[in-house]
């Protein structure tokens, strides 16, 4: 049975509201476009997340991929999070978040020469090497600073998310980690090795996923690895799971945080090791949503009527990458029947559109609408394309909103520029 989801976004007598404090109040004093966060969301998320494994022994990574607005991050880390961090930034706003060094799993693809050096230099608790020569690579740098990394090698267990091709990350011909037939021959291979200290298993195989049995399949693998390794002699400390639990944008039934834990915990249990999660969208993608302003529409004679907003791609990039489906609420809906309508934002681009054919109530210029689950990989993954200023945060808390990212000014964006 699909679970209840929490959602800030709600009608109110004055207008579309986050948890009760009205979204128009919010614009009146920031203006548009602005993404607006519900803390309250946040903090339901991440609980039932760490609620469903509360069966087995936990560690939740919040991904800062999704979104790393310090205040969010700050949040988190007050409920128990830790970090998964995919970049030396990223560690380094973990860290100004207040978290510990031992608390960040250092992942990513391509991870430089400085960014491992820092990591190891400051102590992360796990670096997730993507392949054979990063983890020689780690040893040599470790040895130069004499220090031990903690390590854990991803692997790719050509496991089939089912979520869209840009965002599977568990197949064979994705970039991602080391084929699993062959992971097994580096561990030992590289058994003591100086300067590393082999204390977990990585996988990762897509985002946004939406059934159990990818889920499953990914940690029978990991398991299955673990016991092989500690057949092998290596004391492992954990097996990691990555994340990519997704959410129900369309409001179609996916697995929940429950069927989550009961799909994995069985094989968990064989390892006896504790399991790291690194989860993201399930916890921000909810609770979060991009307020922009309706500047001018018009209709052509086959029908077709678009609503232009004052936020397109460099805001929320997510439709146009991938197609991807967002909710669309009018913030003081008109009366009228609802018609279809092309939503699209003001780049030069025929790909910034936020929705097609959308059944919408009639719009007109100076109307508010509010994209709504934009919390993951909407401000993180936005940009100045066409010198757009990246949009102020807000973060809704009670009955009260604070401003946690103020809108970037042109002085903010010339001033990288000789």
């Amino acid at each position: 049975m699909q679970a209840l989801v929490y959602q800030p976004f709600q009608p109110t007598d004055r207008g579309l509201a986050c948890d009760g404090v009205s979204i128009e109040s919010i614009v009146e004093h920031v203006g548009t476009p602005v993404y607006v966060y519900s803390a309250h969301a946040i903090r339901a998320a991440y609980r039932t997340l760490d609620e469903a494994f509360a069966a087995h022994p936990h560690a939740i990574h919040y991904a800062l991929k999704a979104n790393s607005t310090l205040a969010i991050v700050r949040l988190l880390r007050s409920l128990g999070s830790r970090a998964d961090a995919n970049s030396g930034g990223e560690i380094r706003v973990a860290l100004r978040a207040g978290l510990l060094p031992a608390e960040i799993v250092f992942t990513g693809v391509g991870k430089t020469r400085d960014e491992l050096e820092y990591a190891m230099a400051i102590g992360v608790g796990t670096i997730n090497a993507e392949s054979a020569g990063e983890l020689d690579r780690i040893a040599a740098i470790a040895g130069a600073l004499g220090r031990e990394a903690r390590v854990a090698l991803r692997v790719n267990p050509d496991i089939d998310a089912r979520s869209h091709p840009n965002i599977s990350t568990g197949l064979r011909i994705n970039k991602f980690g080391v084929p699993l037939q062959e992971a097994r021959g580096i561990y030992r291979e590289r058994r003591g090795r100086a300067g590393l200290r082999f204390v977990g298993v990585h996988v990762h195989v897509g985002s946004q996923i939406t059934i159990a049995d990818p889920l499953r399949s990914a940690a029978e693998a990991l398991v299955s690895l673990a016991l092989a390794l500690r057949d092998d002699g290596f004391a492992l400390e954990h097996v990691d799971l990555g994340g990519g639990l997704g959410i129900a944008y369309e409001g179609r039934p996916i697995v929940t945080a429950d069927e989550y834990a009961a799909a994995v915990i069985p094989a968990l249990r064989r390892s006896g090791l504790p399991v790291v999660l690194e989860p993201g969208r399930a916890v921000i993608g909810h609770a979060g949503a991009l307020v922009a302003r309706v500047v001018d529409t018009k209709r052509y004679p086959d029908g077709r009527q678009f609503a232009v907003l004052d936020a397109g791609m460099s805001e929320l990039m997510r439709p146009a990458l991938y197609g991807s489906y967002h909710r669309i609420l009018p913030c003081r809906p008109r009366h009228g029947p609802e018609s279809p309508w092309d939503v699209v934002g003001p780049i030069c681009e025929s790909s910034d559109v936020f929705a097609c054919d959308r059944q919408l109530p009639p719009l007109e210029v100076a109307d508010l609408v509010a994209i709504v689950d934009a919390g993951a990989y909407g401000s993180v993954m936005a940009s100045n394309y066409n010198r757009h200023l990246l949009p102020p945060e807000v973060l809704v808390d009670e009955d009260t909103w604070d401003v946690i990212r103020r809108r970037q000014t042109l002085d903010d964006v010339l001033a990288l520029e000789l």
